[in-house]
């Protein structure tokens, strides 16, 4: 398969998108919980964040399904069992993912009272 071509715009427009697909504030931390093929059941998810509200874990946790980043298995069991595991794709976030946090590392230090930007959404 030949290499795409991009310019200025299209690989804007698709980092912007691919970082869209990770807005969400549990989303990186659910992410690395599942890195390495793990796989966990939503109340194992739920203890390993105890942060984040039930309502708030299966939001995040369905975008991330609708996206193909997460998959969902439900054993037909009573109670039902449901366990949550990275696709093949979304477990190939982990380089990215690994490089981008290596940059963040290197970077300048922010200095004390600087405005912090961290809630900033890309638009």
């Amino acid at each position: 398969m030949a290499a795409k071509t991009y310019t200025r715009f299209t690989a804007a427009e698709g980092v912007e998108n691919a970082l869209k697909m990770l807005e969400g504030r549990w989303k990186l931390i659910i992410l690395f919980h599942l890195f390495g093929g793990r796989v966990m059941r939503f109340s194992e998810l739920e203890r390993a964040i105890p942060e984040v509200s039930q309502k708030m874990l299966i939001q995040q946790l369905r975008q991330m399904e609708t996206d193909g980043i997460v998959c969902r298995t439900v054993y037909p069991e009573v109670p039902p069992k449901v366990e949550y595991g990275l696709t093949e794709w979304g477990q190939a976030l982990c380089p990215a993912l690994d490089a981008l946090l290596t940059w963040a590392e290197e970077g300048p230090a922010i200095p004390a009272g600087a405005p912090d930007h961290s809630s900033r959404s890309i638009t």
